[in-house]
């Protein structure tokens, strides 16, 4: 006998219609909301536990009949993302063939479509993929393979390992190597920068939910670009930070609109990513950074700047912006950097540049959850670091030769307009109809993850948008294409 597991967390019917936006588009409507649920189930948006509405509930939100939301259930069961017993409801599971969201930017492959599903398709879909071709891609996973000097790092690290050992292991500031060796790299840039300035995280992500806990409060507002990095939006839903968005992209940042979104919302935060900005992959310009420095010491909110991605310029040569900092005085101005995309996201090592004071309040705040960064990674990441200019080039060929390659390919196949970023891991499509939902979902049923624009805004729009990563081996990406194709299809 199946025994459902205990629902965590109740998810309501107008919830459900938020987070499954445009879901049909085509096709039979029982197959397109079983498709929604499950891309939302696989991408975290609906999570594992969660009781999904009632069927009787769920329909009229919909617009669609009790008949159409209990088919949809029960192929979501047939699946297995969903199990249902009386008195229970239907609760959302995670098959166990799928993998657990890893953290960073990153969610599970549809590993039931990968094992084929004969129920998925309709007529507009097209002939179904050979079975050989049924492996998960996840184009929505923005981490690359390890770049080749990452292991030689780890044997140099090793042999430095023993000095460290006669002490504690715990560094709440992070190792002595580290800090200087993240400092030196802000020196060349032309920020002066000395180690007491540095706080190694584990990751950025830890390193934006350190600033954010530490300058926010629950009901406070932030202020951030839309679109913009998925996992700094649930940090600050998290907090129960109020987040209000302002347009980001190719038109650049409108200072002067940031400037009356925070003084009008009394804004305690900005977040930005100044550089190949993730999803759009556009960076601001130095008139603009400018500017959002000045607006930072005229207002005193708190600019948080995400660097992560500013090694990966892909067009022309690399640094061409200015740091983001200025000459690094500002209390007002901190920045977060990571080796996860210019060398490897395994390392989960991050960082923190700020005035001196600042990191000791973010010392404070991160007591209380991580006390320190494993030592081992400290010293890979130091001496990455100190290579980096060896490095980086062959690294940079690598992002290249992907991104023109799935740039290309979508061009020929689809008729979208497909931008070439100058720099970062993404590709920020515009589909021509507000259908982003719609095709996520199908994607997913096709054995593909992407994410749909809706995800990286804190309101809900881009909705005629999807963002598609390309670290991915050429094999993959040219098995993805046909894929996509058949997922368009679907919905049209």
């Amino acid at each position: 006998m199946t025994i459902a597991p205990t629902a965590h967390r109740h998810l309501s019917p107008a919830a459900t219609a938020r987070l499954l936006g445009t879901w049909h588009a085509g096709g039979p409507a029982y197959a397109a909301l079983a498709d929604a649920l499950r891309a939302a189930i696989l991408a975290g948006t609906i999570a594992p536990l969660t009781r999904l509405p009632s069927e009787r509930e769920l329909a009229p939100v919909l617009g669609v009949s009790r008949t159409t939301t209990a088919a949809a259930y029960r192929r979501l069961r047939d699946l297995g993302f969903a199990i249902s017993r009386v008195g229970s409801g239907t609760v959302a599971l995670l098959p166990r063939f799928a993998e657990t969201p890893a953290g960073g930017d990153v969610a599970v492959p549809d590993a039931a479509a990968a094992l084929g599903d004969p129920l998925r398709r309709n007529a507009a879909a097209g002939p179904a993929a050979p079975p050989g071709a049924r492996r998960p891609l996840l184009l929505n996973q923005a981490t690359a393979p390890a770049a080749p000097e990452v292991g030689p790092a780890f044997e140099r690290a090793l042999a430095a390992l023993p000095e460290h050992l006669a002490h504690g292991g715990y560094a709440p500031y992070g190792i002595a190597p580290l800090r200087e060796a993240v400092a030196e790299r802000y020196r060349a840039r032309g920020v002066p920068t000395t180690p007491d300035q540095v706080l190694v995280t584990t990751g950025a992500q830890n390193a934006i939910s350190l600033a954010v806990r530490t300058v926010l409060r629950r009901t406070e507002t932030a202020v951030v670009q839309s679109p913009t990095y998925f996992h700094a939006l649930d940090t600050l839903r998290e907090i129960g930070a109020r987040t209000v968005g302002v347009p980001a992209g190719h038109d650049g940042l409108d200072v002067d609109l940031l400037e009356s979104t925070v003084r009008r919302t009394r804004a305690r935060l900005v977040f930005l990513i100044p550089d190949h900005h993730n999803p759009t992959g556009t960076s601001l310009t130095p008139v603009e950074r400018a500017a959002v420095r000045e607006l930072a010491e005229r207002t005193g909110v708190t600019v948080l700047a995400d660097e992560t991605l500013t090694d990966l310029a892909l067009s022309g040569p690399p640094d061409t912006n200015p740091p983001f900092d200025g000459d690094g005085s500002s209390p007002h101005l901190i920045t977060v950097g990571s080796t996860s995309k210019t060398f490897w996201g395994g390392l989960r090592i991050g960082w923190i540049r700020a005035h001196p004071d600042v990191v000791a309040r973010l010392v404070r705040t991160r007591q209380s959850t991580d006390i320190a960064t494993a030592v081992m990674e400290q010293l890979v990441a130091a001496d990455l670091i100190a290579r980096r200019d060896e490095i980086l080039p062959g690294r940079l060929d690598w992002f290249r030769q992907r991104r023109d390659s799935l740039v290309a390919a979508l061009r020929d196949a689809l008729p979208w307009d497909v931008p070439v970023p100058d720099g970062g891991q993404f590709v920020w499509a515009r589909l021509g109809r507000p259908v982003a939902h719609a095709f996520a979902a199908a994607a997913a049923a096709e054995g593909v993850m992407v994410n749909s624009g809706p995800t990286f805004t804190p309101d809900g729009s881009s909705r005629d948008r999807v963002r598609l990563t390309f670290p991915h081996t050429a094999d993959a990406l040219e098995e993805a294409v046909p894929r996509l194709v058949r997922a368009w299809a679907r919905i049209r």
